[in-house]
């Protein structure tokens, strides 16, 4: 069976929406991040990138998140011819800033379908706005709602100086609904965010069933700036769909005892009949401080069982179990 024959519609019930920061902006509570549709690793067929969108569009995802540098550009335009026709009022776009599109002929590391482009870091000012420009231009429209200084985590001062000043000026002008950074390092996350003023901080793996690292430093510090999280790596790459040796944490090769970790919670989760990939995408929710999680997905089965999966039913014993075996902290917010 093709991934185009393998989506099917269901009537769930429909996703929340919560506002970013103290914007007008708002993301349904599950969204959909666009770099597999861009090749990420393997290459995939237009047609099927396409159909993952259509396919979170009929599951009532509504925000939808991508980049210049995710397939150099090739994201963007896929997101974007797949959305097209569709009311411009009614779904919320991100995209990043920070890097920008330059000739390539090489091999890449991540992106499996070559197009003569690569990205580059630049955090200035003007490589901002020149990020901007051909995001809308791939993109095809007139506008992105959010924007994100993106992997600023050993560019600091560059990216407070350039890329946050064109995104605040771009907001102020009306141009951009909400502005924030799409980072890794809880650490980096937390100094770039006391530089500014953001709305949003979506950050990827650091929110989960395996890492809990934005618990202590960085969630407390968005509570009081009021700051909306968007927790992105839920599955932290892999591992957390599928506790196996080979596995990958954070897009590695996940050692021996976090394999033995994620094993030790599904097989809690089996107790209870529930799905690891259930837990998995609802947990980070239940944080005050985060607004929506992000699911990567490159086909419309994809996205038909993260929204399965975001809708299962998970007793409240399941995370007792979690605790009183520690292997969630004590503290974790849960459902």
């Amino acid at each position: 069976m093709s991934a185009l024959e393998t989506h099917v519609a269901t009537n769930r019930p429909e996703l929340a929406r919560r506002r970013l920061g103290g914007t007008d902006v708002s993301v349904t509570a599950v969204g959909l991040g666009c770099a597999p549709i861009a090749g990420l690793f393997t290459p995939v067929d237009p047609a099927v990138a396409a159909a993952t969108v259509a396919a979170a569009w009929d599951g009532g995802i509504r925000h939808f998140d991508t980049a210049p540098h995710y397939g150099a550009g090739r994201s963007e335009e896929r997101l974007g011819s797949a959305l097209a026709g569709r009311p411009r009022e009614e779904f919320t776009l991100s995209t990043k800033m920070g890097r920008v599109l330059v000739d390539h002929d090489g091999p890449w590391d991540l992106w499996a379908e070559p197009n003569g482009k690569a990205s580059a870091f630049d955090f200035s000012f003007e490589g901002a706005y020149e990020a901007h420009r051909g995001s809308l231009d791939r993109l095809g429209l007139d506008r992105v709602d959010v924007g994100l200084v993106h992997d600023a985590d050993d560019h600091l001062d560059e990216a407070a100086a350039g890329t946050y000043a064109a995104l605040a000026e771009l907001r102020s002008e009306g141009r951009i609904g909400a502005i924030g950074i799409g980072m890794n390092s809880t650490g980096a996350a937390a100094e770039l965010l006391s530089r500014g003023d953001f709305d949003v901080a979506l950050v990827a793996g650091r929110y989960t069933l395996l890492d809990q690292s934005a618990l202590d430093g960085l969630y407390p510090l968005c509570r009081s700036r009021g700051v909306s999280v968007i927790a992105a790596g839920v599955f932290n790459s892999g591992i957390l769909a599928d506790p196996k040796p080979g596995a990958t944490f954070n897009y590695t090769a996940a050692d021996a005892a976090l394999v033995e970790k994620a094993l030790a919670i599904a097989a809690v989760c089996a107790r209870h009949d529930v799905p690891l990939r259930a837990a998995a995408l609802q947990f980070p929710l239940a944080h005050p401080a985060v607004a929506s999680i992000l699911v990567g997905a490159r086909t419309p089965a994809e996205v038909d069982d993260a929204l399965a999966m975001f809708a299962h039913p998970i007793p409240e014993a399941l995370w007792h179990d979690l605790k009183r075996t520690g292997l969630l902290p004590e503290e974790a917010p849960t459902p």
